[in-house]
């Protein structure tokens, strides 16, 4: 993810970054140009159209779905942010359960269980890396633990964590050192875990249907390649810039959404999960204050 100054207007304006759609687009705004040179040669120069044909009038068919592709172009820009902004609130849900988990663990369990409340806290900190891994399609061994906890690949991790969890919980209540109403009390922030794990996985597996991303693709297309024809009449040769912006706006716009519309990948607008994560352990870390076993 991007760390940046909205205040620096100057910086935005002159300054290309990689993830930039200019960069990405550059290779078709060539293209797009060529396009609408060669169109503006052939009917100004070759075909030397007058000002009555009728060509001159498709601009007329530009205005009346100028509006339409502006709602689709919204409609999409705001469904991808909103999937994103839902991406960060579970993220930071997970965050806060894992800080009140390991709170309330510190605070009930007793001090003299240490290998139990070490356990406890590495497996608070290795669900959101796992989680991480699950999101990105990463099957790679834990960052925590030792290779007694190591899983198959195709083991679902992030449930396989909390499974251990429940279970550290519930032979804490088998040998009375927490109480019913703890246990309850505890219980309550795992099954946390796992809601916030659904949410991303209906996020990352339910993509914007297919039809309505291919069809606004190609409104784009054949909307930006029938612009020459007619603004030629009027713009002369300029008519080549101005459709070439014409499209990088477009375009920049619906490269956008594509971006963001996952926000759990490695692109850079996407979440900083692997920050996040850490954030939790130190965190987690801070509330024990104990050297885990397992680290």
């Amino acid at each position: 993810m991007i760390n940046y100054n909205p205040k620096e207007w100057f910086t935005f304006i002159f300054h290309f970054h990689k993830a930039d759609t200019f960069r990405k687009l550059f290779t078709m705004l060539i293209a797009i140009g060529a396009y609408s040179g060669l169109i503006a040669y052939l009917e100004v120069d070759v075909f030397k159209l007058s000002d009555n044909s009728h060509i001159k009038n498709i601009p007329a068919m530009h205005g009346m779905l100028g509006f339409v592709i502006s709602m689709l172009l919204v409609f999409r820009t705001n469904t991808a942010y909103d999937r994103w902004w839902e991406g960060r609130r579970n993220w930071g849900a997970l965050t806060n359960a894992s800080r009140n988990l390991a709170i309330k663990i510190q605070a009930i369990v007793p001090k003299e269980l240490k290998e139990e409340r070490a356990l406890i806290e590495s497996l608070i900190i290795e669900y959101a890396f796992a989680l991480k891994r699950h999101l990105r399609g990463h099957q790679n061994d834990s960052e925590l633990f030792i290779s007694e906890y190591k899983v198959k690949s195709e083991y679902h991790k992030p449930n396989y964590i909390a499974k251990l969890l429940v279970e550290q919980v519930q032979a804490l209540y088998t040998k009375n050192s927490i109480s019913g109403e703890q246990l309850l009390f505890i219980n309550e922030e795992i099954r946390t875990f796992t809601d916030i794990c659904g949410a991303c996985e209906r996020i990352k597996n339910t993509p914007i249907p297919f039809s309505y991303t291919v069809f606004l693709k190609k409104f784009i297309f054949f909307y930006v390649m029938t612009l020459p024809f007619g603004y030629v009449f009027t713009l002369g040769y300029i008519v080549i810039p101005v459709v070439v912006f014409v499209f990088y706006v477009l375009a920049s716009l619906e490269l956008i959404a594509e971006e963001i519309e996952n926000p759990f990948g490695t692109d850079a607008n996407d979440l900083p999960l692997a920050q996040m994560c850490k954030n939790i352990q130190k965190h987690v870390g801070e509330i024990f204050q104990e050297e885990s076993v397992l680290r």
